[in-house]
């Protein structure tokens, strides 16, 4: 059983607070549990989960496969669980985690419905004091952050959305209980992965959807299918190979880029490999080349094969280049589908392009736009998240002289971290996945997994040697934030205006805040940091 409000109050000072309690924050307690530390979890939702915990929207599953989409620390726990398909759905992801946490039980030092609004750093006792939106008061030596790099659903700011007399519900945060659309004129914003994933599913159920696009997505099959016992026998057979695969590949993955160019190949023999990988499904066409991301000529092939694909499946012409993107492909999140351009030969489906007629407003009845008014009876809001900082930024986190996190990361214009694990003026702050990882451009279980054991070493050596208090060098800060912008700007990343850049966020500042040299890479780089006495660290003995 999770801790209760009556137990908090018996308990103010703690070792470690950790917030979130998905994927980061359950391996987190984890291990600082088995280092016998005193550890809370705060976790705004009534469960674990994270972000699989709201995702409940129709169609909601990882765009990892399953095998490498858990947990690897345990090899116990890894054939203790099989998973049923390639691409799981939400219900199963949730029900994982809940495994997790009842065999290593996780809960009795998690504290659910609970929000934590503000941490601050005091100097004079090297402690972080945190309070929560229930009026607690908690004190904490090291203060760790796993909350999500897209867990901030975006609601846009439409013009009469609370004069709407039908229901509307958000993908990021969707109700426990079915929603039905059975007969119903539904009105879907957005065409992300989220919105990708549950138009189909929302179109079989609705009487009329009508989508709401603002920019066309590239998307390929997933080829979802169903395991058999022998694939799952010889996985966790594998196990071992398997995970120093995902600890050296750039994606957390067992995949490689390609070992050609592009443009190495003839046309005939690209068709041939290009045909190949969109039958394999997922992310094989990202990964059939190694030039894709960085070479405009190379994208562009690959892009045109993609194009080509969207006019074969669509049957109306029209709708078929309404949904053509014209930006790098890859240079977005890779999104996969199931019969998503498909859905678009329903007779009950209909696009409206926004960016051609925009939206207006949002009236009692529906959705205006500039070309004219379409009545609703649901509206759903598949808007993607604030990424990266977004979720940083709801907590009020100040470090040295009161300066908040926000005030220093200039809301965003001036995020800089030291390996997107800690930043200057912030000691003992450690955060998961956070700025300037790897981090989403992968598998997220195996970046996080990384993370956790680099916090878990480094608080270990500071346990084992007395060291008080950890903190990120300005020069090491300002030379890694330096060393990502560099390597972003040598892709195509950055000239591609998507969540990753902040662009689906209105008035904020644009930047790409991932380190985008792959995750094997960034591993042996923080390795290296840690071998050498931290580099780039303060490490500072303040009692006596």
């Amino acid at each position: 059983m999770a801790l209760n409000q009556s137990k908090n109050n018996e308990v103010n000072h703690l070792d470690a607070i950790v917030i979130g309690a998905g994927f980061s924050g359950m391996y987190m307690l984890y291990r600082l549990r088995e280092a016998g530390l005193s550890t809370r979890v705060y976790e705004a939702a009534g469960g674990v989960g994270g972000v699989w915990y709201w995702n409940r929207y129709p169609g909601a599953r990882c765009d990892s496969e399953s095998i490498y989409y858990n947990y690897t620390f345990s090899e116990e726990l890894y054939k203790e669980w099989s998973w049923t398909s390639r691409y799981p759905e939400q219900p199963e992801i949730l029900e994982y985690l809940n495994f997790v946490a009842d065999k290593f039980q996780l809960r009795p030092d998690m504290q659910f419905n609970t929000r934590i609004t503000s941490a601050v750093y005091d100097e004079g006792t090297n402690l972080w004091h945190i309070q929560t939106n229930t009026g607690e008061n908690v004190t904490a030596k090291y203060f760790i952050t796993g909350v999500g790099c897209i867990s901030t659903a975006n609601v846009p700011n439409i013009k009469g959305l609370d004069h709407f007399e039908g229901e509307w519900y958000h993908t990021g945060h969707w109700p426990h209980e079915k929603v039905d659309f059975s007969g119903k004129r539904v009105g879907l914003i957005g065409t992300g992965s989220s919105g990708i994933q549950s138009i189909p599913v929302i179109a079989k159920e609705a009487g009329h959807l009508t989508v709401f696009q603002r920019t066309p997505q590239f998307s390929v099959p997933a080829k979802n299918h169903r395991y058999d016992p022998e694939f799952i026998r010889q996985t966790k057979e594998n196990y071992a190979e398997i995970r120093r695969h995902m600890k050296e590949s750039v994606a957390g993955l067992n995949a490689t880029f390609g070992e050609r160019s592009v443009l190495d190949d003839t046309p005939e023999q690209r068709q041939k490999v290009l045909q190949a990988s969109w039958d394999k499904g997922g992310w094989a066409i990202l990964f059939a080349y190694n030039d894709l991301l960085g070479n405009e000529e190379a994208n562009k092939i690959v892009a045109d094969f993609v194009r080509s694909k969207i006019s074969e499946i669509v049957d109306d012409p029209e709708t078929a280049q309404k949904l053509t993107p014209d930006h790098f492909y890859g240079t977005k999140r890779a999104i996969i589908d199931t019969e998503y351009f498909e859905t678009y030969n329903r007779e009950n489906v209909s696009l409206v392009d926004v960016k051609k007629a925009p939206i207006q407003e949002i009236t009692s009845k529906g959705i205006r736009t500039a070309d004219g008014e379409y009545e609703l009876d649901t509206i759903v809001f598949a808007t993607g998240f604030d990424g990266m900082t977004g979720s940083l930024f709801k907590i009020d986190i100040q470090g040295r002289d009161g300066v908040s996190l926000k005030e220093k990361w200039e809301n965003g214009a001036a995020t800089r971290t030291y390996l997107g694990l800690a930043t200057a003026g912030f000691p003992n702050l450690f955060m998961i996945t956070g700025p300037e990882s790897p981090s989403v451009l992968g598998n997220m279980p195996a970046a996080i997994e990384q993370h956790v054991d680099w916090v878990m070493d480094c608080i270990q050596h500071m346990q084992d040697n007395g060291v008080d208090m950890i903190e990120a060098n300005n020069e090491a800060e300002e030379n890694w934030s330096k060393h990502c912008r560099e390597l972003a700007d040598a892709t195509l990343y950055t000239k591609t205006d998507s969540w990753y850049t902040g662009a689906n966020i209105e008035g904020k500042a644009r930047g790409f805040q991932i380190y985008v040299g792959g995750y094997g890479p960034y591993r042996q780089i923080c390795d290296e940091v840690a071998q050498k006495g931290y580099e780039g660290f303060s490490l500072r003995v303040l009692s006596k």
